[in-house]
């Protein structure tokens, strides 16, 4: 189970956190593969704790010695085996600890690659309704926490736990008595553990929530800083930056003073229970029930405690950030993992020869070929759609494509082309309306007849084994879009949407990238978001969008001679160059 909610500054819808049962389901689940790992590590653990025990009685023989008066030679067997302890303990301990690290990591690397495949699938709507700085934040900051536990915390915890499990277990061997009055620091220190728990879980989330929202700020910012600037909102986005961060700094030092007051209190506890058992020790020697040998070695075995107890009391601070974060991981998984809507609800459809391609694009010319069927490519029925309560970009739009044909969506800004066009394709779901694409058959050989100039691939650096893109040999607008198309034509999907394919490149590439749509494009169904109105003239029917309507439909001569809406872009674009284009 999941929950998400709005951030009361911004209104963003988050993304979805798992609620604690669903976090531990889900770690169960990740561990499981590797269950004999985990038990063979723990097992190790278990029995260099089991010798490091040793230690404490065998000092306490030593006390037994000198404070009888014995022979030096009677310390040489507890020295001996002093030693000896240490090097088993050494040896085993570092096995141990060796595996339960081998298992943390192999959980993490499962946590991780589960995480980016489900993230990547995610809606596209439901990403921007969350805004990228949350996923950010869970993608940096989450991840490194629980890698941080996984790779300190959970390793010294579990020896911890053992240590102080089968150090109790030695006190009760000594004498009973050293046990409970081992235990009177116990009802302190699990007061301490509750109020920090229950205070710690919470803030340590709304820590996390804070620096995503910190985040989508500053991207925001820096994203839109041209825009910003035009607009002289300067001032007002710097106060926004500066609200956010003193909200993170706030929670962090809040933090601070909880983890203040938690080894606070932890060290009255120590001091209860050293005082207790040195007590017990001395009323029992006096009365010869032991030696002064086992209440030095019971008083050892409590110091003993202090690093294992502090330290898995300690582990808490970052097992609940850990715990945070991984919640916050367990949420997009989930999120992914939602079943498809059920019939009836709005869905989209699509095609079975193959799914469609979204992107700017690029490849050559060749003679497009219709194809002839009864059974429309696409067909969309009522969609609207909104990015938020009261913000509709799509009202009630219907729409047909015949396999093989060619539509151009033509529209001024914010009138919903993309919307649509992504809902078309399938990367993104309605709000209401349906999307069929019962898939087609027969469309051209991928390729057919291309003849793009893409030599510039074989003059890259390693060629056509270049990395290119993001941490690569970076591509101009044009080339980048040549690339989406070559990928295009390689996926040779029945129906391709293209979203602005030819909108970044100057007038010669534009004029390159349109004759390579084109040529890609032969023999697919396709709809294109055409920003340069010359891929208008090349469809076989134009679409106008006005305010997520449809307002008009048909061929670029008709609707040009029409002076409808369409007539009134078309004048608009043609005056604004030089030279009128050319069907």
């Amino acid at each position: 189970m999941t929950t998400s909610s709005p951030t009361p500054d911004t209104g963003a819808e988050l993304l979805p956190i798992a609620t604690p049962a669903r976090t531990r389901a889900a770690l169960r689940t990740l561990i499981r593969p590797d269950r004999g790992l985990a038990l063979t590590g723990l097992g190790i653990l278990v029995a260099a704790t089991a010798v490091g025990l040793l230690v404490q009685p065998l000092l306490g023989r030593i006390v037994d010695i000198v404070a009888d008066g014995r022979p030096a030679g009677d310390l040489t067997l507890p020295v001996v085996l002093l030693v000896a302890v240490a090097v088993v303990q050494g040896l085993t301990t570092t096995l141990g600890l060796t595996r339960i690290a081998r298992l943390g990591e192999t959980v993490l690397a499962r946590l991780r690659e589960r995480f980016v495949e489900r993230a990547l699938n995610l809606p596209a709507d439901r990403l921007e309704r969350a805004g990228a700085g949350d996923l950010t934040a869970r993608v940096t900051g989450d991840v490194a926490r629980v890698a941080e536990a996984v790779r300190s915390a959970l390793p010294e915890m579990a020896r911890s736990v053992l240590a102080i499990v089968l150090t109790l277990g030695a006190l009760a061997l000594l004498d009973v008595r050293f046990l409970l009055a081992a235990l009177l620091a116990v009802p302190v220190q699990l007061l301490t553990a509750r109020w920090y728990v229950r205070r710690a879980l919470t803030l340590y989330a709304d820590q996390r929530v804070a620096n995503g929202a910190q985040q989508q700020q500053l991207l925001e910012t820096i994203g839109g800083a041209v825009t910003v600037r035009g607009h002289r909102l300067e001032e007002q986005h710097t106060e926004r930056s500066a609200g956010r961060s003193r909200k993170a700094v706030d929670l962090t030092m809040r933090s601070v003073n909880l983890v203040l007051g938690f080894y606070g209190r932890l060290h009255i506890a120590e001091y209860i229970g050293l005082a207790a058992v040195l007590i017990a020790g001395f009323w029992l020697v006096r009365d010869g029930a032991v030696s002064i040998g086992t209440a030095t070695a019971a008083a050892l075995y409590f110091h003993s405690l202090f690093g294992p107890v502090n330290a898995a009391l300690v582990l808490l601070d970052d097992a609940q950030s850990a715990a945070a974060g991984l919640a916050r991981l367990v949420g997009v998984t989930d999120l992914a993992e939602q079943p498809e809507p059920e019939a009836g609800k709005p869905t989209t459809g699509k095609p079975e020869a193959g799914k469609p391609e979204v992107g700017k694009a690029a490849p050559a010319s060749v003679p497009r070929q219709r194809i002839a069927s009864s059974e429309a490519a696409v067909t969309v029925h009522a969609v609207s759609h909104a990015y938020g309560p009261g913000r509709p970009v799509l009202h009630e739009v219907s729409l047909t494509l015949e396999p093989g044909e060619h539509v151009a969506l033509v529209g001024t800004s914010g009138a919903g082309k993309s919307t649509l066009a992504r809902i078309v394709a399938g990367v993104q779901q309605p709000t209401s309306g349906t999307v069929t694409s019962p898939g087609g058959e027969g469309s051209a050989p991928a390729g057919a007849g291309v003849h793009a100039p893409l030599d510039w691939a074989e003059a890259l650096p390693d060629g056509l084994a270049t990395v290119v893109g993001e941490g690569g040999h970076r591509l101009d607008p044009a080339r980048a879009q040549q690339l989406a198309l070559a990928r295009l034509v390689l996926a040779d999907p029945a129906l391709a949407v293209l979203d602005e394919a030819t909108a970044e490149a100057g007038s010669a590439g534009a004029r390159v990238l349109e004759r390579s749509a084109e040529a890609a494009l032969d023999g697919r169904t396709a709809l294109v978001v055409a920003h340069r109105l010359t891929q208008a003239v090349a469809a076989d029917r134009v679409v106008v969008l006005e305010a997520g309507r449809v307002v008009e439909s048909g061929p670029h001569d008709e609707l040009r001679d029409a002076d409808g809406p369409y007539a009134a872009l078309w004048r608009a674009w043609s005056g604004s160059r030089t030279t009128a284009p050319h069907p």
